[in-house]
């Protein structure tokens, strides 16, 4: 009989491709990153226990101690010390770019869905409110934050029905949401960010402007930074216009090609920065623990 792998396997991309349920996988996610806190920095994060008081009717009862109910015969809730009630959205890119996949175990948008809900429900663990945003050219869904368990189910469930398709254009986007919060808190974007820079930091800045934290996760392919394809000839096709294609050999152009997409991660590394806004460059194959770290250290911040 073959034992079941430790939860901390489910950090790889590779072993969670062969789930298919979006709720099992940010389940094992976090369960996965949760045992491995004590031999990080980040140890202590959840939240932490203060005291009790008496059950009033309408209490949840998932805060009853039963341990002191065993002891006692009264009922007492676990009274937490971080109940912070902050807010955080989610804004997850469904242009057709998004749906590229060079052959790794996951894709770029299946990628950033399991990021996306592993992120909510360690938020709502943590009873935060966490809210969704699909975009492409525009907003498509807006789902407004909640930090009741059940609204996990909620997210997912978007997720799960959106479908990458039409072209990049995150500004307008990003500036409306931007408009419509009016609350302080925490903006999570999981993109390929591959769009004007110029305009992508403008939307970014106006979140900042806002006062929120802004963590970007800057998802890419690994072909999609090398261009090392084997074959000698490839045929190219636009996933936002397929009617665009293009056959060729990408040797011929494979350091120039390099280059530019070096630069083009430098100016959103660097011009992130000077906003204010934390920066990830995370490909398909990263673990997901490490993109989990990165949100702890932006909440962190809002205390």
């Amino acid at each position: 009989m073959t034992a079941a792998p430790a939860l901390s396997a489910y950090l790889d991309p590779e072993a969670l491709s062969r789930i298919s349920r979006l709720d099992l996988v940010a389940r094992l996610v976090v369960e996965g990153f949760i045992t491995g806190l004590h031999r990080s920095p980040y140890h202590g994060f959840s939240v932490e226990f203060s005291e009790h008081r008496p059950y009033l009717p309408g209490d949840p009862l998932r805060d009853l101690d039963w341990k002191a109910y065993a002891k006692t015969g009264r009922l007492y809730i676990k009274q937490y010390e971080e109940e912070t009630n902050l807010k955080a959205y989610l804004l997850l890119d469904i242009s057709g770019s998004m749906a590229y996949q060079s052959g790794g175990a996951m894709g770029k948008f299946r990628y950033a869905c399991c990021l996306g809900a592993a992120l909510a429900h360690l938020m709502l663990r943590q009873r935060d409110a966490v809210g969704l945003m699909l975009f492409d050219q525009r907003v498509h869904t807006y789902v407004p934050p909640r930090s009741v368990q059940s609204h996990l189910q909620v997210l997912l469930k978007e997720m799960d029905q959106a479908k990458p398709a039409a072209d990049t254009r995150m500004a307008p986007a990003f500036h409306d949401l931007a408009e419509r919060l009016s609350r302080r808190g925490l903006v999570v974007v999981l993109s390929d960010l591959l769009d004007d820079p110029e305009e992508v930091l403008g939307g970014l800045r106006h979140f900042r402007y806002r006062g929120h934290e802004v963590i970007v996760f800057h998802l890419l392919d690994p072909r999609e930074r090398d261009l090392d394809f084997r074959r000698q000839e490839t045929r190219f096709v636009s996933l936002e216009n397929p009617e665009h294609s293009l056959t060729t050999q990408p040797w011929h152009f494979q350091a120039e090609y390099r280059q530019l997409m070096e630069q083009l991660i430098q100016t959103y590394r660097l011009r992130c920065a000077d906003a204010g806004v934390d920066y990830a460059l995370i490909d398909t194959a990263t673990p997901f623990d490490r993109a989990l770290s990165r949100y702890l250290v932006q909440r962190r911040k809002l205390g």
